[in-house]
């Protein structure tokens, strides 16, 4: 899999987003062809057509990163929320010096107060917060957005609560954001819909899973992740009238291309409810996705053995080369492709 890792210099792994969401660069690979365009993200409507149907995972991020210290020491600490046990605890990634005790508090820099109650099996920590609300309430109140570390080590700025998060978030859940996403505007939005082009959502809960190096020789005996995701009647409705129309499924990211093919079976679409741990590579079936829209993902990665699937692996290294050569920006904040 000669695409599957690949020289990248630092200096484009975007660290901001670009000024205007939609003037991103769009990178269109197209399959049949074999060939590769450069575009300007707002371009999309044009180069759809009339019938095809946007797939968009609607999926909310959650302040999910806490930072604050140790109160019987003054030790640095710093946590990212998971998920919630079925006692109510939560489950976090931690990091701190020392060990600490059962029953150990912690106060973070937004004055949210936490209690240590024990660890997991795979040793993420169980923490119990000493305020009343939901997991989302009070992760809104006192918590930071979990930017991914190669963008500036992970430290907020002003305006990435809002840029780190796609103009139609809804369904609080994730840890990271779909970044493919992160490139609509509401006038693109309007230009679909000029064009003859709907839009359907679905929802996966990004998990910091979806990062993770694949480090088998094979990696196609990668241990893949699990996420938790949804596919409602709606939107089986909405994409089996777009196919029998002629028209496309595009889907909007990696994570609704799983969600979607998660969904699909050997007889059509079907609704869909639980956590997926489906692993996408080449060779495989696609029968509910026809093209994809995505971001550049890191190397060595599921993310990249997915796009590659649709693609094809010698094309999908040219478009790699291309963008590199031509200097595109990479990773969450950056540039976005088309693959038809």
């Amino acid at each position: 899999m000669p695409f599957f890792d690949y020289h990248l210099p630092e200096r484009l792994i975007a660290q901001h987003p670009a000024a205007e969401r939609d003037a991103a660069r769009l990178l269109v690979v197209r399959r049949d062809a074999r060939a590769i365009e450069h575009r300007v993200f707002r371009d999309l409507p044009e180069l759809l057509a009339p019938g095809d149907l946007i797939v968009l995972n609607d999926t909310r991020v959650l302040p999910a990163r806490l930072v604050g210290r140790r109160e019987s020491t003054g030790g640095k600490w710093e946590g990212l929320f998971l998920r919630t046990t079925e006692s109510g605890l939560w489950e976090m990634l931690a990091q701190t010096r020392g060990y600490p005790e059962v029953g150990s508090p912690f106060v973070t820099d937004t004055d949210l107060r936490l209690t240590l109650r024990g660890r997991t099996d795979d040793r993420h920590w169980l923490m119990e917060p000493q305020e009343n609300g939901t997991p989302p309430e009070l992760l809104a109140r006192f918590g930071h957005i979990p930017l991914p570390p190669y963008i500036r080590k992970g430290r907020e700025e002003a305006g990435d609560r809002e840029r780190y998060q796609t103009v139609y978030a809804a369904e609080a859940g994730s840890v990271a954001a779909p970044t493919a996403g992160l490139h609509f505007t509401p006038a693109v939005f309007e230009r679909f819909a000029a064009h003859g082009i709907n839009t359907a959502r679905v929802t996966l809960h990004v998990g910091l899973g979806t990062f993770a190096p694949v480090k088998a020789d094979d990696p196609t005996k990668h241990a893949i992740h699990r996420e938790w995701c949804e596919v409602k009647p709606e939107a089986v409705e909405a994409i089996r009238a777009a196919k029998a129309r002629g028209g496309r499924a595009v889907a909007v990211g990696t994570t609704t291309t799983r969600t979607l093919e998660t969904a699909a079976r050997p007889d059509g679409l079907r609704p869909f409810c639980g956590e997926t741990g489906l692993f996408i590579h080449e060779p495989f079936e696609f029968r509910a996705v026809d093209a994809l829209v995505t971001n550049f993902h890191l190397p060595r990665t599921t993310l990249l053995l997915l796009v590659g699937a649709l693609a094809g692996g010698e094309l999908l290294r040219a478009a790699y080369a291309e963008a590199v050569a031509r200097e595109y920006r990479f990773f969450s904040y950056g540039d976005a492709m088309l693959v038809l």
